[in-house]
């Protein structure tokens, strides 16, 4: 697995855009996100399209076509430096075929950020763009607008990135030991339900690779997880980082599931590592060279995640 081209660092009154792929977004959480950007001294735009509600179907944030145009239109334009999602949820499916991809390729590289239902795009940017992305916070989530590390993680990240070049996630060793490989990785479902489409992946392989996600039955997990083991998807693979399981089952049962499925893969798995859906979730670069030390439960970016 090769690194990715990172994009460029925030600067004071960079100009950022909040786009809704997937899933619709609470205004008043949207405008305290919005004014937690402003605080940065950044210029945040709110796409045209981000506050809509699909009119059949509530759990979309509009119709796919206008999601769509909305993070084309950010993407493209010249004066947006990065592009923030506002929230998951469910969606980024079923418009990620109608983006233009080579047109987004022209426009060139810039910071992308979001999680959970945006691991699609994240899959997405790393295969047709070739991007390093930022497994982060969302602009409305309610885990960035009302939690202090969360933001300050991120903030660092996208201005300062040298000073947080080691992620220390207080975590503890699944499977001990230390590997490199490039990151990647996101919300474990959508990983799985990606298998086979034309913006995923073929394999883990050369990875370190970064897994959580939230709200699902153990055997919906175990699920998850074997139907990767027998896609091969795993093969190669040189590195677990396991983030939060968030309203999963309790730490008890989920260790013994994980270490069930990857125990077998001989690498170094570290668990707790801080990111995904949880209070204080940090800030993960995503397509960068980096050593994972389980013990330490560290990982150790090559160089900043942004340059």
């Amino acid at each position: 697995m090769r690194e990715l081209l990172r994009p460029a660092r925030l600067a004071p009154g960079a100009r950022v855009a909040v786009v809704a792929p997937s899933g619709p977004v609470p205004e008043e959480r949207l405008q305290a996100g919005l004014d937690v950007l402003r605080g940065w001294d950044l210029d945040p735009v709110a796409a045209p399209h981000v506050l809509d509600r699909h009119g059949a179907f509530g759990y979309l944030a509009g119709t796919d076509a206008d999601r769509a145009a909305d993070l084309q239109s950010a993407w493209c334009d010249p004066s947006v430096d990065a592009v923030l999602c506002a929230r998951g949820g469910y969606g980024v499916q079923r418009m990620a075929d109608l983006l233009d991809w080579e047109a987004m390729r022209a426009a060139g590289p810039k910071v992308f950020v979001g999680f959970s239902d945006i691991t699609a795009l994240h899959e997405a940017f790393a295969t047709r763009l070739g991007l390093a992305t930022l497994h982060g916070p969302m602009a409305a989530g309610v885990d960035f607008v009302k939690n202090e590390r969360a933001q300050e993680h991120l903030r660092a990240t996208l201005f300062a990135p040298e000073t947080v070049r080691t992620i220390a996630s207080g975590g503890t060793a699944l499977v001990p030991g230390r590997a490199r490989g490039v990151t990647l990785g996101g919300c474990l479902c959508l990983l799985a339900a990606e298998l086979g489409t034309p913006h995923a992946r073929p394999s883990a392989s050369g990875g370190l690779l970064c897994l959580e996600d939230v709200g699902e039955e153990t055997y919906r997990l175990d699920r998850y997880l074997t139907q990767l083991l027998r896609a091969g998807w795993l093969e190669g693979v040189r590195g677990v980082l396991l983030g939060s399981w968030e309203n999963c089952a309790g730490p008890a049962e989920l260790r013994l599931l994980l270490t069930d499925r990857l125990g077998a893969l001989g690498v170094p798995v570290v668990e707790d590592f801080g990111f995904g859906h949880c209070a204080g979730a940090l800030t993960i670069p995503f397509g960068v060279t980096a050593e994972l030390d389980a013990e330490a439960a560290t990982l150790t970016l090559d160089e900043p995640a942004l340059r």
